[in-house]
This record gives C-alpha cells, structure tokens and sequence, in this order.
C-alpha cells in the first residue's frame, strides 16, 4: 500500500516514480508527492488497482478530473483541502510465486547463499521450476522457491511476461495428498490391486482425470488414486534444498563422501537404461555409478541391487544405504539414503534426479553395501 499525495509540479515527478517502484519491491506503506500524470500512467499500465479517500470519506468528485480519462479506476478523489489519496498496488501473484520468475536452463540452476558466484550452493531449481523474485542487484536475484531462500544469477532467469508464457507452457497438474496414507492401484477401481502407499502432504503429477479416479506418475511408473483424497492444483516445480545434512558420529567419511558426491548430480536428467550422472541415468544406473566412483561394482537392475549387500530397516539406514521401492512387492526403484529421513534418486524424466522424503512411497527393502 501506498499513500501518494497529489501534485502537479513537474519536480516531484521522479520522486514520485522512485517511491512507487520501492512500494512495489518492499510493499511498504508511505508518503510521497506526486505528479498526478505519473498516477496516470500507473492506472494505463494496470499496477494501480484501488485508490481511495484516505482523510475524508465525503466524495467531491471523479478521480478522472486529475487522472485522465482512465475509467478502469470507479472511485473517488478528495478535497483540496485534504489532498492525500492511497493507492494500492498488487504483485502478481502466479502458481503461488510472486513476481515470477522461472529457471532458464538446460537441467538446473544453481541457488546460492550470497550473490556471488564462488558462494555455497544451498538449492538447485531445475528447468522451468518457478520462484518468487524478492530482490534484484547487480545481475543476481534474490529468490525464495520452496524451502529454498537465496539468490540465483538473473541470466538464467525468465522474468515478466516471457515467464508467465513459460509458465502456461510448463505448467503441471499436481495432485497433494490430504488423508494420512493413500493407496495407489493398478485400475481406476478399487478392485485395482495396490501398487504402493503414499503419505499425507506428498505431491503426485496427474496424467488424467478420470471422474472419481485420477491418473498419476509416481517415479517412472503410473497408477490411479482416488480423488476423494487430494487436492489438485496447477504448480510449477520448485527449488529443492541442498543445506549441508549434520552427520552424528558413526557415520565414516565415505558415507558422507558418497551422499555429497551423489547430491551433485541432482537436477540432471532421467533417461531409461542411462548411467551418466551428467547426461542421463534411470533410477539403478544412478546408484550404479555413484558407488563406482567410490569402488563399488553393482548390478544395473534395482531388482538385481536388492540382493547386494545386507538386509536393514529403514530405522537402521545410515547415509549411502540404498532403499528399495516398487509395484506391489515387486522391487522396481532404487534410491540413496542421505539421512534426517530423505533419499536421492533418479526419479521419472519430468523430475529428474532429486531428493525426496524416504517414506514418498512405501519402502520395500533396505540394503547396506558399505561397510
């Protein structure tokens, strides 16, 4: 909100300006002076959508007598002698951002703590993930997309309108969770034999909508869920944390070697039978190279990686264990286990490899290969 006071010397002109771009970053509430063609050209454009009688609640006459002629705003002006008006202006505000930006690049972009370029990298948002622009300086903007706060170089960034044409090209309808555990099923039935569980607050992508029954992908495999029990919504993909996990004591340098090692690569593509950390692997083909680089030789099968090693539970799992998923109690996924209760993994060709709560779905077996 903004409160403008009315003038028509050309000198307050700038000010005027300045004081309405700082009103749209920081959403404060002040008093400036203005010349009334600046407000002018404010309702033109559509950023002014509300200007009220701020002293005086008696109207005297049509705004239109000191802003020409723009009937998109059906108010009031004030006395002279009470020349002060609010305005109020609106963020847009798109798929639950606020002043869009989207990730303009090939597989991920990089979210660092500070607006430089050797800082940490705290988040990555993957191609076309969306965020809400806070800030803009010196060529990095300060951006918050999901759990993630920091600052990503404005080169990669689509911004404005070219973002919100991205934004209805990328687009995905996203299915959330609202019971404590959901069953998904082989059919649009429940005589559908139940391919998994999945907890309250998890996020499916909707392939159809069915009626009573939704299509989704869960990794690389589709079912049905009911409904009755998620909310759907339109979403854009968003950032996903890489904060530095704190390891107790137990846990051997390889292991948190392995799981930052492995951290690296998340962003980076999803291809069926791929194995390359960079250009492309399935879920299996992730786990089989990350474990070669530390010496490791595993088969390329998640099935076949399920005999590897020792049995565990998942409350026994330290980092670089692997967790086992799959279709009814046939194993079909495989990811890593990074601690404080989440995994990595080569996901679906949507997502890609990223990190995900190891409870997304029902977890079938817990392996430890390293010693």
């Amino acid at each position: 909100m903004i409160l403008l006071k009315k003038s028509h010397k050309k000198k307050k002109l700038l000010q005027g300006i300045v004081a309405l771009i700082v009103s749209v970053i920081f959403s404060g509430s002040f008093l400036v002076d203005i010349e009334a063609a600046v407000l002018d050209s404010l309702v033109s454009a559509g950023a002014v959508t509300d200007i009220v009688d701020y002293t005086s609640l008696e109207a005297t006459s049509s705004v239109s007598e000191n802003v020409s002629g723009n009937s998109a705003v059906s108010t009031n002006a004030v006395k002279e002698d009470a020349p002060e008006i609010k305005v109020e202006i609106r963020a847009d505000e798109l798929y639950g951002f606020t002043n869009l930006g989207i990730a303009h690049v090939d597989n991920h972009l990089n979210v660092r703590k500070e607006p430089k370029e050797d800082s940490t990298i705290i988040g990555k948002m993957p191609k076309n993930a969306g965020c809400s622009i806070l800030s803009v300086e010196n060529g990095w903007a300060k951006i918050k997309s999901g759990k993630v706060e920091g600052y990503v170089s404005t080169e990669f960034l689509y911004t404005g309108q070219e973002a919100k044409t991205i934004a209805e090209q990328v687009k995905t309808i996203m299915a959330t969770v609202n019971t404590m555990t959901l069953k998904v099923r082989t059919a649009p039935s429940l005589n559908g034999n139940v391919i998994t569980l999945i907890p309250e607050g998890e996020e499916l992508e909707v392939l159809d909508d069915t009626g009573e029954w939704v299509k989704i992908a869960i990794d690389d495999e589709e079912g049905f869920i009911s409904k009755e029990f998620v909310d759907i919504e339109e979403e854009l993909g968003k950032a996903v944390t890489l904060t530095e996990l704190k390891y107790g004591e137990g846990i051997s340098d390889v292991r948190i070697a392995l799981v930052a090692y492995a951290k690296k690569y998340v962003g980076n593509p999803y291809v069926w039978g791929g194995t390359s950390l960079t250009k492309g692997a399935d879920c299996s083909g992730f786990v089989l190279s990350v474990y070669k680089n530390y010496g490791i030789s595993l088969p390329h099968s998640s099935r076949a990686q399920a005999g590897c090693g020792t049995k565990i539970t998942l409350s026994e799992a330290k980092p670089g264990d692997l967790v086992f998923y799959g279709n009814g109690s046939t194993i079909s996924h495989v990811a890593i286990y990074i601690g404080s209760g989440q995994v990595v993994h080569a996901s679906s060709v949507r997502t890609g490899i990223k990190i995900s709560n190891a409870t997304y779905r029902t977890p079938l077996a817990v392996r430890r290969i390293l010693k």
